[in-house]
């Protein structure tokens, strides 16, 4: 933890690391708090491996989840009220002189508010030349098909796999019966065209994926791959000469 002597004396250029995550329904056999758990300790372990080479902000545990709102125990701010707090925050961090800053999502469900409020904040502050606004899913900083297990996801669901399988490495107490749960399907069915939706549209149970392939194992592979692939974007961020593209 650091105090406000400490955060004064740091490098204006070092990366800012703004996670953002969700409390929201992860069907019956995961926590509310799965989106923010999981994120936190991708965190976690980053900040221990970067060397003080990057300044972490608390966790924003509040997503735009209205998507879940049909399943009890969901709570989401609406997108522009969540924008408009993320936009604030970059705001008292461009006003304390911090230039490179890299929003971390924990939840799918912030992916557009995230990228239209950077948009926006790159177009407020176009005088500025050495801004770097960066945002990406810790579950895109990794590829966990090189790790050595077999995987029956490609990419993330929800309450799935991957996210099933972090929860057992985390805390397995706080995850119910998942092995006899049936596949849903993460295939887009009109594709290359892009469907809005709720989640019950896609399931109503409130899962998309194949929970029932995970396990502890898997899990501490995942956390492993995308911390490492944190640690390796902020370095490239420390690194940047502040003009490239």
């Amino acid at each position: 933890m650091l105090t406000t002597h400490d955060v004064a004396q740091l490098d204006r250029d070092i990366p800012v690391v703004i996670p953002v995550a969700a409390v929201e329904q992860h069907a019956s056999h995961l926590p509310l708090a799965t989106d923010s758990l999981l994120l936190a300790e991708v965190i976690n372990r980053a900040s221990r491996d970067c060397d003080g080479e990057a300044l972490f902000i608390p966790l924003m545990w509040l997503g735009n989840s209205h998507h879940h709102l049909d399943f009890a125990g969901t709570l989401s701010a609406d997108s522009r009220t969540w924008m408009d707090l993320l936009s604030g925050t970059i705001d008292n961090l461009l006003y304390h002189g911090f230039r490179r800053i890299l929003v971390v999502n924990g939840h799918g469900g912030n992916n557009v508010p995230v990228s239209q409020c950077l948009f926006e904040q790159r177009q407020k502050n176009r005088g500025q030349s050495n801004l770097l606004f960066l945002n990406s899913c810790y579950w895109l900083l990794g590829e966990p098909q090189a790790t050595d297990f077999r995987w029956a996801q490609s990419e993330m669901g929800h309450a799935c796999e991957w996210e099933t399988s972090m929860m057992l490495c985390l805390e397995s107490g706080l995850v119910g019966e998942f092995n006899e749960l049936p596949d849903v399907s993460m295939d887009p069915s009109f594709s290359p065209a892009e469907r809005s939706w709720l989640t019950q549209d896609r399931s109503v149970n409130g899962y998309i994926g194949m929970p029932r392939q995970a396990s502890s194992e898997k899990g501490e592979a995942l956390f492993e791959c995308f911390a490492a692939g944190l640690v390796d974007l902020l370095k490239k961020m420390r690194d940047w000469d502040g003009a490239s593209w």
